[in-house]
């Protein structure tokens, strides 16, 4: 019986009962299908430890043109942790860089450990200011409900720009990120700045997602990045239902034909697929003010 049904609604889908805008993508549909700039909220250049970044970044942009997305919001990230002064420095040296090698596909993200307040703040003004960056990336650190966030928030506030925070639901890790925030905690700080552009991250990267968009309800202000490796089905049909299309942002973090897939596989409408596939991320980045 299950199979039957099954066999009727590939036939629906295909004899086109179901057009993109009315809640299911047409066959063959990609990216390109939805007449947005296609914008990847959440990716990442690689490390320069690894003797093939070069080529491995190539890779990723040459995948981003297979796919149809036009734009990745990218930081580089230190493998140590915690993240040293010297660390992030670094990498957002390399970022600057890569905005030249890939002028207009790239879009950079300030990589910033908190807890150095004062020269975290003057990284953030320098290349947000003077090198065009679009926002500000955390890591586990600091949890995100911890007071040291506050003077970085408020300067995301100041300069209109996001702040891409790690996030994760997770119990069966044996701890290897104890300071780790879950939705939980990046409510509690939206809560305490509801202006600010906070984007929680990574729906799909591993943990229990349902838990996590449930969590984000009591935080309107709170957006949620659906990029991840996980390919359970209802993921991006859940988050509409409960947080509407308007707070999700289409994103890869490097799963990128799990996280198109994801998108282009959802049940939902074609409206809602164009916030999510761009416009969303679009209206922020319209956000940003001069440093």
């Amino acid at each position: 019986m299950s199979q039957a049904v099954l066999r009727r609604r590939d036939l629906f889908l295909a004899a086109g009962g179901l057009a993109a805008g009315e809640g299911a993508p047409l066959p063959g549909a990609s990216l390109r299908s939805y007449g947005v700039k296609v914008t990847d909220a959440h990716d990442h250049l690689h490390h320069r430890s690894r003797p093939t970044w070069r080529e491995d970044d190539k890779k990723l942009i040459d995948a981003a043109d297979r796919l149809g997305i036009d734009q990745l919001c990218c930081s580089i990230l230190p493998p140590e942790r915690p993240t040293t002064l010297e660390g992030f420095r670094e990498c957002n040296r390399w970022m600057a860089e890569a905005l030249g090698r890939f002028p207009g596909r790239v879009l950079g993200y300030v990589f910033v450990n908190p807890g150095y307040t004062r020269e975290a703040l003057e990284e953030v003004r320098r290349y947000v200011g003077d090198h065009g960056f679009i926002g500000i990336k955390l890591y586990n650190d600091y949890r995100a409900d911890e007071p040291v966030l506050w003077p970085l928030v408020e300067l995301a506030i100041q300069l209109g720009v996001p702040i891409l925070h790690h996030a994760g639901h997770t119990r069966w890790l044996p701890q290897p990120q104890p300071r780790i925030s879950d939705a939980g905690h990046l409510s509690v700080l939206a809560r305490r700045y509801p202006e600010a552009m906070i984007i929680c991250a990574h729906i799909a990267g591993g943990g229990d997602w349902e838990w996590t968009i449930k969590a984000l309800r009591g935080a309107p202000s709170l957006y949620l990045d659906l990029s991840g490796s996980v390919i359970d089905e209802g993921v991006v049909e859940m988050a509409v239902e409960e947080l509407g299309a308007e707070r999700l942002l289409f994103a890869c973090d490097m799963s990128l034909t799990a996280s198109v897939g994801r998108i282009l596989g959802a049940q939902i409408t074609g409206d809602a697929r164009r916030k999510i596939l761009g416009e969303n991320m679009q209206r922020i980045l319209a956000r940003r003010r001069a440093a």
